[in-house]
Formats: structure tokens, sequence, C-alpha cells
């Protein structure tokens, strides 16, 4: 495999990032990724434009919710994938638009939206249950793609900061939602039982941030109050050979095309 350069972004609506300018089709045609996993697309492939659902150049794999208007992921790849799979094989989240992998030579990508959740409502119960049920898929995972010489990278939004150095208001956050004690936990858990690699974090291991989502509320994103909750968590063969890493912040409000930015890793070959 010669590099490969692997972006994620939560797009807060296909259909309305698409709409803006600039915005993602402007993003995507400028883009050097090979690999772009979004989340949130909220939108049926007959609900896209073409420069959109079928852009030339790019092979697009559309996993939308049953539920309409919620969730969605999405790969976009410049070669078309091996094999595809939609769902990690729980019965509850096999049609939520939660996760979809493909499979990309010795490379499988996968783009996860985890729930956001909310303490003290049923949001925050699916978000445990996904937990639950998403963990020990994770560690089979990692176990079957290493025994066949493969790599594995889960890119998206995970929704949870997993340290201080992830959000910049943590003190006010400890009690809410995507810093709860337990949701990071189950993040360190990822990493040290899973054995899968923060790849940004391994990166820029005394950074604070880089921030990847800033509320639309406020002066959020002109403070950089941000979070980090956007990841590559990937295998270690993998997570080693990542050379760079960067967050595609823009410049101002204006250029704003949802309230995450794109998170890219390049990757060399082997």
């Amino acid at each position: 495999m010669s590099s490969l350069v692997v972006s994620s972004v939560n797009v807060n609506g296909l259909r309305a990032a698409a709409r803006k300018d600039p915005g993602f089709v402007g993003w995507l045609a400028a883009t050097d990724a090979d690999v772009v996993c979004l989340q949130e697309t909220r939108a049926e492939a007959d609900q896209l434009p073409e420069g959109v659902i079928a852009p030339e150049g790019w092979h697009v794999v559309l996993a939308p919710a049953l539920a309409k208007g919620r969730a969605g992921v999405a790969v976009y790849s410049r070669r078309e994938p091996d094999e595809v799979r939609v769902g990690f094989g729980h019965a509850e989240f096999e049609e939520s638009g939660r996760y979809v992998e493909v499979d990309l030579g010795e490379v499988t990508v996968a783009s996860l939206y985890l729930p956001s959740g909310e303490v003290g409502t049923e949001r925050q119960l699916e978000k445990e249950r996904f937990l639950e049920a998403f963990l020990p898929y994770l560690a089979k995972r990692r176990v079957q793609v290493e025994e066949r010489g493969r790599e594995l990278v889960v890119c998206g939004d995970w929704n949870i900061a997993h340290t201080e150095a992830d959000l910049r208001n943590w003190r006010g956050n400890r009690k809410n939602s995507g810093f709860l004690p337990e949701e990071r936990a189950w993040l360190s858990r990822v990493f040290d039982e899973a054995g899968y690699v923060d790849v940004v974090r391994s990166l820029h291991p005394d950074q604070e941030g880089p921030y990847t989502w800033w509320s639309y509320r406020g002066r959020a994103f002109d403070n950089d109050t941000g979070w980090r909750i956007d990841l590559h968590v990937a295998t270690p063969g993998l997570a080693g050979r990542a050379v760079s890493a960067r967050v595609e912040r823009a410049e101002d409000r204006a250029g704003r095309w949802s309230d995450h930015a794109p998170v890219t890793v390049r990757y060399r070959g082997r």
C-alpha cells in the first residue's frame, strides 16, 4: 500500500452542508484524502443532488438510519471498496445509521457516529446500550483483522472527550454527557483492553486539543472553546504508520459548513 490519507467529519446534515458556500462540495473537491468518513448525514440517497451522492472520482457508501432525519454515516473512497458492511451485528443498532465499514485493500476504514446522549434522558440510556454492545465488537474485530494481516481504523464522532486535554471547559462538564467518568473509562477500555490507539493523540501527546467541535452558541468557535470528540481509532500497526494529523478548522465563523471540523490523517504505506 502506498500512503493513505483518511479524513473524517460530522457534517451536521449533509444536505445543509452541501448547500453552503463554501461548503462540503467545495471541500470534497479540494481535499487530498483518499477516503472520507461522514457522520450525521441525516439523508437518504434520493434526497441528495448528483454532485453529493455521485461526485466524479468517488465511490460513495451511504448508510442512512431507518428513522428518517436522524444519524446516518457514509464513506467516500477514490477506489471501489472490496467489501461493505453496515452495522456491527447488534439488532438495536443495525439500521440506526451509526456504523459502516469498507475494505480498501489491506485496510478496513469504518465511519462511526456514536450516540450523543443527554444525562437523565432516554438518549443517555441509548448511548449506554451502544457502548455496552460496541466494545466487545471492537475487541473481536481487532483480532479478526490482525489474524488476516489487515488493519482497521474507526473514524468518526465518538461523542466522548477522553481526558481534560480534550475539552477546554472540562471543569464545567464533569456531570454532562460526553465527559462523564463512566464514558471516559469506557474509552480507556477501548485503548487499554481492546488495544486500539488514538492516532491524533499519539502524534500530539502533550497538546490541548486539537479541538474538533465547537458549539454554534455564543462565541465558542471564536474563543476556541471546543471539544476533541472526532477521532481516528486504529489498530496499532496502522497507528504506527501515521505520519501527520491535522484538524481542518475554518479560518473564521463564515467559513464553517458544520459545527465540526474535518480530522485528516496521513498514513504511510508498508
